[in-house]
C-alpha cells in the first residue's frame, strides 16, 4: 500500500470545538467558507435570486389580474348567484360580551346594582352613528312612499320617532327590568323586500301582523319559542312601529347607509325565568329556517 494511502487512512487528529468551528467557517485546505466554495455560493445565490424574482413576478401578475376584476362598489356575485343567497338573516342588539361571543343570552340584574350597564353601553355604541355623523350630509334624504329616492341617496332614520321607553335617557328599560332589544335585518347587496299577496298571507304569520299588514312594509314579530316562554315574556311593544318601510331598501353600498331597525320592548317579563325568544322578519322573499337562521333570530332573556 502506498505511503500516501496510509496517510489517508490515519485517524485525524482530535480537534477542539473551537478548532472545528474555525475550520467550518474557513477551511484553508479546501478553500471553503461555511461548507461551500466561492463558486458554490455564487451558484446558489444566483439560483435563489432567480427563484424569488419569479415568485414575486407571478404573484404580482396574479394580484394585478385580481384588482382588474374586482369592483370596489358592488360584489361580483349577488343574491341567488352568491353564497349569501337572497334571503337575509336577522340580527339583534345588544350583543353579549366578547368573552361570550357565541352566546345569545341577554342576562342582567335590574335595580341600583347597575349590573345592567354593559347592555345599555352596547346599545349606545351601536346607535352612535344614528345620532350624528353619518346622519348628516348631501347623501341623506327624508324618504316617503310618495317620493322615490335616488340610488346614491340614503334614507334618514329618525330616532326621535322611537318611544321614550326605548331611549338612552331611560336606559332602554334595563334599569327597571323592562328591556328593549333592537332587531334589524342583515344587509344583502341589492336585496329588496317583495310583498305578500293580501289574499295569501302565510298561515304561520302572527294574527296581529295579518291585521295590520301593508305590502309597503317589512314586518317584525317576536314571541316565545315554547308555551312557557310565551307565557313569561309578557306584553310586547314595537318602536317606532312593528314594520320597516320598503323605501329603506335596497342596500347598494351607499356611503352613510345605516340599517333600519325596530325596538322590541318587553314591558313586563317574568323575573328569574330564562325565556327563549324568536324574532322573524316578514316578506314574500324572506325564508324562515331555524336551523340556518334565515329570516329569524334567536336569543334568550333572563331578568333578575
Amino acid at each position: 500500500m502506498a505511503e500516501k494511502d496510509i496517510e489517508y487512512l490515519k485517524s485525524p487528529d482530535e480537534k477542539t470545538k473551537w478548532e472545528s468551528t474555525k475550520e467550518f467557517i474557513w477551511n484553508p485546505r479546501t478553500g471553503q467558507f461555511c461548507g461551500r466554495t466561492g463558486a458554490s455560493w455564487a451558484k446558489i445565490t444566483i439560483f435563489y435570486i432567480v427563484y424569488y424574482a419569479c415568485l414575486v413576478a407571478f404573484w404580482t401578475v396574479m394580484l394585478m389580474v385580481f384588482y382588474v376584476t374586482v369592483d370596489y362598489h358592488q360584489p361580483k356575485w349577488k343574491l341567488d348567484s352568491s353564497r349569501i343567497g337572497n334571503s337575509p338573516g336577522v340580527g339583534f342588539r345588544p350583543s353579549p360580551p366578547e368573552e361570550n361571543v357565541d352566546s345569545t343570552l341577554i342576562w342582567f340584574r335590574h335595580g341600583s346594582s347597575k349590573q345592567w350597564e354593559y347592555w345599555v353601553d352596547s346599545l349606545n355604541e351601536f346607535l352612535e352613528p344614528y345620532q350624528g355623523g353619518q346622519q348628516h350630509g348631501e347623501h341623506l334624504t327624508t324618504c316617503s312612499f310618495e317620493e322615490t329616492r335616488k340610488p346614491e341617496e340614503v334614507c334618514h332614520f329618525n330616532l326621535d320617532l322611537i318611544n321614550n321607553n326605548c331611549s338612552s335617557s331611560r336606559k332602554f328599560g334595563y334599569d327597571v327590568g323592562r328591556p328593549c332589544v333592537l332587531i334589524k335585518i342583515n344587509r344583502i347587496y341589492g336585496w329588496k323586500p317583495e310583498p305578500y299577496d293580501n289574499n295569501s298571507l302565510p298561515d304561520n304569520m302572527p294574527e296581529d301582523v295579518k291585521k295590520k299588514y301593508d305590502p309597503r312594509n317589512v314586518y317584525i314579530s317576536c314571541e316565545g319559542e315554547n308555551p312557557a316562554d310565551r307565557e313569561n315574556i309578557g306584553p310586547i311593544n314595537y318602536y317606532p312601529s312593528q314594520s320597516i318601510p320598503n323605501y329603506y331598501f335596497p342596500f347598494n353600498n351607499q356611503p352613510g347607509y345605516l340599517s333600519p331597525f325596530v325596538f322590541v320592548h318587553f314591558q313586563d317579563p317574568t323575573s328569574g325565568v330564562l325565556m327563549n325568544i324568536e324574532c322573524k322578519a316578514w316578506a314574500a322573499n324572506i325564508k324562515h329556517d331555524r336551523k340556518e337562521r334565515l329570516g329569524s333570530v334567536h336569543f334568550e332573556l333572563l331578568v333578575d
